[in-house]
């Protein structure tokens, strides 16, 4: 009843003053009044019309009109109505721009494709990935930009929980991940994943498994083939069964080695495993390390220690010992008899430097960069003579990483070779300094890992 009460109110009274010229002057006056009063109104109705639609066409150019009684009503219901539309305009473009921005922050390439497979939109990273630009390719057919045959069966499969695994179109060295999403009524989202990383470390695992199973196989099968010779024939001359035990033996502790060095490294590559830094004495460990190069060597070469530095160093003993045990093994095991090994202590600008320096065969330069990966080995069959395992470099490459250090390989084919382990100034620790606290007792010295 609230719209009624004013139009009934107002028509009551046109009726009640009609009724009284109808009784005072005669129907025509009454007729007469009537007929203006509607003209009237229709004027009205026309010109608040008029306005209703000038400024509904142009609502945030033109005022919104004034008006009383029930057109009043109208354009304030109006006017409220178009606030709330521009207060949810409002909120709805800023989400869409919260949404496009973080669409455009996405480190995927992500496509909008609608019913026909045309591009309505794609972030930067789709550029990166695919090549496409949001501006340049915006109503063109996927399939005309990219048209490579399996990317094309993908688009025809439509199934939406298959991923296609290829590289990018534009960069060979890029493996992406790409699947296909439901997006709203008839359109697609193609969602593009940067991979390599992913299959990189796959690779490297499957290398791995690969490595380890080969190293394992040649020593298991000269123990089994021994064993069954041994237990086929018990009644071997005393010197023959010798070489075979001594043989077996051999291969045993190679593998032992192997197992050693690949429990060193889930160990140093453990998160759970914190470094705990002490004082580590280098000049005492260079010491010791010159008394097991000689030890190793028996005979076969100089070994010489120069100490140019009496500092210490901050960090992990057993790590640090580990991994300069393995520069000085490598070193006796790949220089040929009647070479010379020098052992080198010294600071240069603050830094700590460990070098190893042999007059070995030497190594060229493409293999320099691959030194320190799990089982790389330049000449395999040499370094399996020798008892090398293929990860004493990862080894200490990982040591290193842990305390900051890096490793320098100089190295001339036909010269011999430089490894130098360099220590930043932070964890040089010179004598007598606060830090340097008390020195842990140097372990007994076992032979180093290869």
């Amino acid at each position: 009843m609230g719209f009624w009460w004013r139009p009934l109110g107002v028509l009551a009274s046109v009726l009640l003053v009609a009724l009284i010229l109808w009784a005072a002057s005669g129907w025509v006056a009454a007729l007469g009044f009537l007929a203006g009063i509607q003209a009237f109104v229709m004027l009205r109705r026309l010109w608040q019309e008029f306005r209703l639609s000038r400024w509904l066409e142009s609502p945030d150019e033109v005022d919104p009109p004034e008006a009383t009684g029930t057109w009043g009503d109208i354009f304030y219901r109006l006017q409220k109505l178009q606030r709330r539309q521009k207060a949810s305009r409002g909120q709805l473009t800023s989400a869409l721009e919260q949404f496009e921005h973080a669409a455009m922050a996405v480190p995927d390439g992500m496509v909008i494709l609608n019913g026909n497979e045309q591009i309505e939109w794609c972030n930067p990273a789709s550029r990166k990935y695919m090549g496409l630009d949001s501006e340049r390719d915006r109503g063109q057919f996927i399939r005309y930009l990219l048209r490579q045959a399996h990317f094309l069966d993908f688009l025809d499969a439509a199934d939406f929980s298959r991923r296609l695994v290829c590289k990018s179109p534009i960069n060979r060295e890029v493996t992406l991940s790409m699947q296909l999403v439901p997006f709203g009524e008839g359109k697609k989202l193609l969602v593009a994943r940067d991979i390599t990383d992913l299959e990189r470390v796959d690779a490297m695992r499957r290398d791995f498994i690969a490595n380890v199973s080969h190293e394992l196989r040649t020593p298991l099968t000269v123990v089994g083939g021994f064993v069954e010779t041994l237990a086929d024939a018990p009644e071997l001359p005393a010197s023959e069964s010798r070489r075979y035990f001594d043989l077996m033996l051999d291969h045993t502790r190679r593998m032992q080695r192997l197992l050693d060095d690949l429990l060193t490294l889930s160990r140093l590559e453990s998160a759970d495993h914190v470094l705990r830094d002490e004082s580590v004495d280098v000049p005492e460990l260079a010491r010791a390390l010159k008394a097991e190069a000689e030890s190793l060597s028996r005979g076969r070469h100089r070994v010489r220690l120069q100490l140019d530095s009496e500092a210490g160093l901050k960090g992990s003993l057993q790590e640090i010992r580990s991994a300069l045990g393995n520069l000085v093994s490598n070193a006796v095991r790949y220089t040929p008899e009647g070479g010379e090994i020098t052992l080198i202590w010294r600071e240069r600008d603050g830094e700590g430097i460990f070098s190893v320096t042999d007059t070995g065969e030497g190594i060229a330069a493409e293999h320099i960069p691959r030194l320190t990966e799990r089982f790389y080995r330049i000449d395999r069959s040499r370094s399996r003579e020798t008892g090398g395992t293929g990860l004493g470099l990862a080894i200490v490459k990982h040591v290193l990483t842990r305390h900051g250090a890096r490793l320098d390989i100089q190295s001339t084919p036909g010269k011999g070779s430089t490894f130098s382990v360099v220590f930043p100034a932070q964890r040089v620790q010179r004598p007598g300094a606060p830090e340097a606290g008390q020195v842990i007792p140097f372990p007994e010295l076992g032979q180093a890992a290869g």
